[in-house]
Order: C-alpha cells, then sequence, then structure tokens
C-alpha cells in the first residue's frame, strides 16, 4: 500500500500527463495549433467573401417574379441546356484525345516539353475574343478545313458545332494539366512491376493507371465542363447563334438593362452551382466506396 506522499506523487504524475496529452499534440500545443489553424483560414476568408459578396448582391437585388417567368421562358431554357450539353460534348472529346496525351507529357521527358505545355496552356493566357477569332480563322467555310466540314453537311458557323469548337479550345488546358499532375502522381513502379508479370499496356492503364488517377481526371472534367458552360467570349465571335446562356444574358443586357439579364444570370448560377455539388458528391462517393473496397 502506498502512503500518503506516495499516493500523492502518483496523482500529481497522472494528472501531469493527462495535462500533456490534452494540451499537446505531436509537440505542438493544441492551443497554438487552434490559433494557427484560425489564422490561416481567417486570411483565406478573404477570398471566399470576395466570391460570395458579389453573388449575395446579385440575388439580393434580382426580381424574383421576373426569376420565376424566366423558369418558364423557352428561350432562356433552350439556352441554359444548350450550354450545358455543348460544354458536356466538348469535355468528351478533350477527353478522348487529351488523356492520352496528359499520359504522355506525365511519363516522358524530352526536349521541348517545356514548349509543348507552353501551346496546351496558351487557351488560358490569351483573351478569348482572340481565341474565337483564331477559331473562327481556323474552321471559316473559307479554308479548306471548314470547306471540308461544310461539304459534309456540318456548318461551323453560327451553329451547335461552332460553341463546341470554341469550347473546345479554351477549355483543353483545364483537364489535361489535371490530368497530367494525376498521372504524376501515379508511381510508374506499379506499371513496370504489372508489365513484369506479363500484363499488356492497355489492362495496366485502364485497370491500374487510370483508376489510381481518377480523382486528378474526374476534377480535370468538371473544370473543364465548367469552362465551356460559362465562355462568352470566344463563342460569340463563332456563333452569335443559337444563343447559349451568357451570350443571351449579354443580349439581353444589352437590350434591356440589368433587370432582365439579372435573371437569366441567377438562373445560369443555380443551375451551375447544383452541377457542381452534385458531380462533387459523386466524386467523392465514388472515392469513399473505393476506399471502403
Amino acid at each position: 500500500m502506498f502512503g500518503k506522499e506516495e499516493r500523492s506523487v502518483v496523482i500529481r504524475g497522472r494528472l501531469l500527463f493527462f495535462m500533456e496529452a490534452a494540451f499537446f499534440s505531436g509537440g505542438i500545443p493544441l492551443g497554438r495549433k487552434f490559433r494557427e489553424r484560425w489564422f490561416m483560414l481567417l486570411m483565406g476568408s478573404f477570398l471566399v467573401i470576395y466570391i460570395i459578396w458579389p453573388l449575395a448582391g446579385m440575388f439580393y437585388r434580382a426580381d424574383w417574379s421576373l426569376v420565376a417567368s424566366t423558369t418558364r421562358d423557352n428561350v432562356v431554357i433552350g439556352a441554359l441546356w444548350r450550354s450545358i450539353w455543348t460544354a458536356a460534348a466538348a469535355t468528351g472529346v478533350i477527353a478522348i484525345f487529351g488523356t492520352p496525351l496528359a499520359y504522355f507529357l506525365a511519363r516522358q521527358d524530352f526536349r521541348g516539353k517545356s514548349v509543348l505545355e507552353a501551346i496546351i496552356d496558351v487557351p488560358i493566357m490569351v483573351p478569348h475574343t482572340v481565341a474565337g477569332i483564331a477559331v473562327l480563322m481556323a474552321f471559316s467555310p473559307r479554308t479548306p478545313l471548314g470547306a471540308l466540314l461544310v461539304s459534309a453537311g456540318l456548318s461551323p458557323v453560327n451553329s451547335h458545332l461552332g460553341i463546341i469548337l470554341a469550347c473546345m479550345f479554351v477549355s483543353i488546358p483545364f483537364y489535361v494539366d489535371s490530368a497530367r499532375d494525376a498521372f504524376y502522381g501515379v508511381s510508374p513502379r506499379l506499371e513496370n512491376v504489372s508489365r513484369t508479370l506479363g500484363a499488356t499496356f492497355p489492362h495496366v492503364f485502364f485497370r491500374i493507371t487510370l483508376p489510381l488517377a481518377k480523382k486528378g481526371l474526374m476534377s480535370g472534367l468538371i473544370m473543364s465542363w465548367a469552362r465551356g458552360v460559362s465562355e462568352f467570349g470566344a463563342i460569340v465571335i463563332i456563333a452569335y447563334h443559337p444563343m447559349v446562356a451568357p451570350t443571351l444574358i449579354y443580349d439581353r443586357f444589352a437590350t434591356f438593362g440589368l433587370k432582365y439579364s439579372t435573371p437569366v444570370a441567377v438562373q445560369l448560377i443555380l443551375v451551375c452551382l447544383g452541377m457542381f455539388i452534385l458531380l462533387r458528391v459523386l466524386v467523392a462517393g465514388k472515392r469513399t466506396e473505393g476506399a471502403g473496397n
């Protein structure tokens, strides 16, 4: 049995142990970690507020009776749907050709690689009206490629094809860069081990590499699609009609002013926000399911 002094020492030792466990984590006081995290949050919240403030102001000042009426406006509904599916079509084409390109960039080092990556990123840097002029000059019916499309019954100007071509040009970097970084995160050793065990390249690529890079690929698809939905400058040059949502917003602003353009803008934001949340939830759900398996 312990005496009073021994029991007192044991009790003080246990209290000291619990206090250290409560206030320290990994050698860093939890109070300091708390302050550091709140400092980072407060600093970063400036950008979050900067996004929310203008959008909140637009929602607050919008005429919600007009917003409700736009939900029954066939022109608005058609423009919103056109923005969604043309951007999705452009993203699909980009994914088909951009995935091999991104994999090549992630696995190969060669002279001129930086130049090639800079060319891929050019659509991010140039004004999008310039991008629209470039696409128009490349696919105009007066050019050999445009004349070929016209002879095949496809009009590249003032058509859905023109919208898709413009969306592709401005959206390419968002997918290719994200996919390249995702492939960088997949160890080549895993692929090499599978190849030495007799697996073919298609089997390794589709059964090992793509699943491991899926998170980055999906993020790239989402960003590429979102860029296409929001595009205005390039589209208005090559295909003012049929109107997508950004073109319709500009047309109503130039014709009727803010009162009648804001409801369409609100509709576009709500649709895009809903699609973003849905896609993010689906990606997170698949990632959680994969981790559970």
